[in-house]
Formats: structure tokens, C-alpha cells, sequence
């Protein structure tokens, strides 16, 4: 079954320059919250490009994954999608948008995913998932907006 999240946010800078923050890989580390263990594992400079893929460790609910996300759209200053390929989730598709607003740029999240182990993953997406993939995204705004208005 899937599940779906998405967040707004509107930034005071720039698009090209919210969006350029986003084209920079080794920003992610900075937004995840701490609590993830999240690293990179791909070699710096990691370019950005639609067919770019990137690994990362990560732990999740006491367990380590490695996850590797394709980039599978890039149209800069606009949007970009990104796709787990190998992770904790049966499927991961997030689509990240940029619009000029008169406030600077709203940035909208969408992400559609899916839990693996059938009636299993539904409870534990019930219990836990759930909230905690809205803490992940709760944190990385709260961070973003810090960062980009600093």
C-alpha cells in the first residue's frame, strides 16, 4: 500500500540559489537529522545530473541500511526526483519542486512510498514509520530554514 507525505515551505532566498543548495549533495547530511547516523558514502564531488546515483548509510530503528537513490529527473531551477533504489523502503519516489514566489521560493515536497513485509509493515507504519518519517521532514524544514536565512 502506498503512503504519501507532503510538506510546503517557503524560503526568503532566491530559487536558483534554494535550488543550487538542493544540486549539492553533501547538504543532505546537513538537513537529516542526527538521529539517522546519515553518511554519505559516495566520493566528493558528486555531480547532480538525472542517471547520477549516490549511496549513503544510514540507521534506521536501531538497524543499519545502505541506500542508494538514483536521480532520476533534474531540471534545474525547477524540480528533481530522486528514487531509492536499494533501502529500508519497498519503494521511495520523492519529487522536489521550486516556484518563485513574492517572498523568495516555496519549495513542495512529494513523496510517495511503500513499507516492505505486507500486514507486518502496515502495523509497524502504524506504530512508528509514520511518525518518524514526519520527524525526518519536520527536521530537515526547521534546518533548511535556519541554513538558507543565516
Amino acid at each position: 500500500m502506498p503512503y504519501h507525505l507532503e510538506r510546503t515551505l517557503v524560503i526568503p532566498r532566491p530559487r536558483a540559489e534554494v535550488f543550487a543548495f538542493f544540486a549539492n549533495a553533501e547538504n543532505l547530511e546537513r538537513i537529516t537529522p542526527p538521529f539517522l547516523h546519515f553518511q554519505i558514502l559516495t566520493p566528493p564531488p558528486i555531480r547532480i545530473h538525472a542517471g547520477a546515483t549516490i549511496d549513503y548509510q544510514l540507521t534506521l530503528f536501531g538497524i543499519y541500511f545502505h541506500w542508494r537513490t538514483l536521480i532520476e529527473t533534474f531540471d534545474p531551477p525547477s524540480a528533481f526526483t530522486d528514487i531509492q533504489l536499494t533501502g529500508p523502503y519497498r519503494r521511495w519516489h520523492h519529487r522536489h519542486n521550486f516556484h518563485e514566489v513574492p517572498n523568495g521560493t516555496e519549495m513542495h515536497d512529494q513523496v510517495e512510498y511503500e513499507i516492505p513485509f505486507g500486514p507486518l509493515g502496515t502495523l509497524a507504519h502504524t506504530l512508528f514509520i509514520r511518525r518518524t518519517v514526519n520527524r525526518i521532514f519536520d527536521h530537515r524544514n526547521q534546518t533548511i530554514l535556519k541554513l538558507l536565512t543565516a
